[in-house]
């Protein structure tokens, strides 16, 4: 196929006239046996698809393959290049529609009604949208235009469309929606006012009748209700009216998600929407293929789980007994068929082992059925496994992935759980002896009750601490501590007195009568400056603890660091508890103020 000229006479003189004013030549040029066969050849090229396709005007692909008569433009065309226009619709001879949303009113107008008649208008009834030969009112005996009364309202023009096969049967062409809506909100409203006066009237006639009569009034209430609302049913799926029962076909939950949307991919499962049904997996070959983390694995799934294939055998078994002459039936009688089914197959074993046993006294060979399995023999299975090209399988069973490339359930030192299996205040450990240290001994139930132990001393007395007293115990605890009180008291002026011996003979008398003079003013001073130099020594033996403790702290650490740290115990570094306030302080008096001019005078 190659594009020819095809123009008019004076069209193709004029192009020649032009051509010979540019080269000068007398007569036209023929083509040449070579161009010619060039131009065959590119034509067999096109269509072997090796050279790319002939060009239109509007850049688009001309299909080689189309035939000479059908791609030439006729010569009243007018066309100098490649085309196919002439083949498809011509603009001017396409009609023209008008669009399907052109909407546009019908009857009478609203507003004020002329009151007289108007020049123009219908001469029979006063409209002023036709004339008398167009009007359909009736004819009056005198018109409009004499009387100049009762004048027509005037009516809505309709646009003359020109509308196509779909636009003339539009019936949806001048709906309302708003309008709908109104009516509807109407009709409840005044159902509402009916429900409400009938309620009414009901409510006084229960205060004026007997108790059966109420009853029965209540019915005839429901029974109305129901009439107006099918959504309100005393069951799920059902709806009961008064004279005859209507069911209603429940649909899905709207909560729950559709099938065909677990997996958009187009490749996946096939959803079939008229039965509603999928049956192969829709995240097949996905990372959630697992069953158990699926809400929905196919509707085939439910064929294959549970107790679904034993009774499909059942069924099986029920048909096959039924073609032998044995009536059984599966829903009529499931004991009769459980029962038909446990003696066939009892019988059915003992002529396998029978037929066995025969064979293996006729022929002998039991030592060869003693051999272990040929996979453990050879090392190797029969199992055949076919991949796609995508790398899933299609038969077989898949290998099993490595879950991870460390070693699990690994059990060290009599352990029977693995470290890290318990946790208690950030720390790790064995839940099968709570201990925390690593690749400790496994102490089994002892090893908890000592840490169950330890763990409830310090919750023990805390909670003893925290629980209400009576007023009697109150009253008890303080007349104790009164007592004690007292006792420290006599304690005291006795250790007085022995010091008031010690001295002089002379100066004992004043003091012994001064100091009775004002051993009462002084009790309660003394008792608090005895209490705070108690608390203060009690503090002072504390912290010197603590500067010993951090004195041998400061030795391990030191030792422990100057070790190789792939021979230091494992944890050695990290201690996990709450240092207390002696310990606070014998670390604030251990550490050395660089910043403290007299550092450098410090022993």
């Amino acid at each position: 196929m190659s594009f020819q000229l095809n123009l008019p006479p004076s069209a193709v003189a004029r192009k020649f006239k032009a051509k010979k004013e540019e080269e000068g030549d007398d007569e036209p040029r023929k083509q040449s046996r070579e161009e010619w066969k060039k131009e065959r050849e590119l034509e067999e090229m096109r269509k072997a698809g090796t050279a790319p396709a002939m060009k239109d005007e509007e850049g688009k692909d001309i299909n080689p393959h189309i035939p000479q008569y059908i791609m030439q433009a006729p010569w009243y065309f007018g066309s100098e290049t490649a085309t196919l226009k002439h083949q498809r619709p011509q603009d001017e001879k396409i009609p023209e529609f008008a669009p399907l949303n052109v909407s546009y009113k019908k009857g009478l107008k609203e507003g004020p009604i002329a009151v007289k008649y108007r020049k123009g208008a219908c001469e029979n009834c006063g409209a002023m949208t036709h004339k008398k030969r167009d009007c359909l009112e009736r004819p009056r005996k005198i018109g409009a235009k004499f009387t100049g009364s009762n004048i027509a309202p005037d009516e809505h023009l309709v646009p003359v469309l020109k509308q196509s096969f779909e636009g003339k049967r539009d019936q949806w062409n001048i709906f309302d929606a708003d309008e709908h809506q109104r009516k509807i909100q109407e009709d409840y409203r005044n159902i509402e006012e009916a429900k409400r006066a009938l309620k009414e009237k009901t409510l006084e006639e229960s205060l004026m009748v007997a108790d059966s009569d109420a009853k029965e009034t209540k019915t005839e209430e429901d029974g109305e209700e129901d009439k107006y609302y099918a959504e309100e049913m005393d069951m799920p799926g059902q709806k009961f009216e008064t004279k005859q029962r209507i069911t209603v076909r429940n649909l899905r939950i709207r909560e729950d998600t559709a099938k065909y949307l677990y997996n958009l991919d187009i490749n996946s499962a096939y959803y079939d929407p008229k039965t509603r049904s999928m049956r192969e997996n829709p995240l097949k070959n996905t990372s959630k293929e697992d069953i158990t983390e699926l809400k929905f694995g196919g509707d085939n799934f439910v064929r294959y789980s549970g107790d679904s294939q034993e009774m499909a055998k059942r069924q099986l078994f029920a048909w096959e007994a039924y073609e032998r002459g044995t009536d059984i039936h599966l829903q009529a009688d499931p004991t009769k068929l459980e029962l038909l089914h446990k003696e066939f197959e009892r019988r059915k074993g003992d002529f396998k082992q029978s037929a066995k046993d025969s064979i293996l006294e006729k022929y002998g060979g039991q030592e060869h059925l003693n051999a272990p399995p040929k996979q453990l023999l050879l090392a190797q299975t029969e199992d055949y496994v076919e991949y796609s090209r995508t790398g899933s399988v299609i038969k077989g069973q898949e290998k099993a992935a490595v879950k991870s490339r460390y070693e699990e359930d690994v059990l060290n030192n009599n352990h029977t759980t693995v470290w890290g299996s318990f946790w208690r205040d950030g720390r790790w450990g064995y839940a099968c002896c709570h201990s925390f240290l690593r690749e400790s001994y496994c102490t089994g139930e002892a090893g908890k009750e000592a840490e169950q132990e330890s763990c409830l001393l310090p919750i023990a007395s805390s909670s003893k601490a925290e629980e209400p007293q009576t007023l009697l115990e109150e009253h008890k605890k303080k007349l104790k501590e009164k007592e004690k009180k007292r006792k420290r008291r006599e304690k005291r002026r006795k250790r007085k007195k022995r010091k008031q011996s010690k001295k002089k003979s002379a100066n004992s008398s004043d003091e012994s009568s001064s100091s009775s003079s004002s051993s009462s003013s002084s009790d309660s001073s003394s008792e608090e400056e005895e209490e705070k130099e108690s608390e203060e020594a009690r503090k002072e033996r504390l912290i010197k603890e603590a500067l010993a403790a951090q004195k041998e702290q400061d030795r391990k650490m030191t030792q422990l660091l100057s070790m190789d740290e792939r021979k230091r115990p494992y944890n050695s570094m990290i201690e996990v508890r709450a240092p207390t306030d002696e310990e606070m302080e014998a670390f604030r008096l251990k550490q050395r103020r660089m910043e403290d001019p007299m550092a450098n005078f410090l022993g």
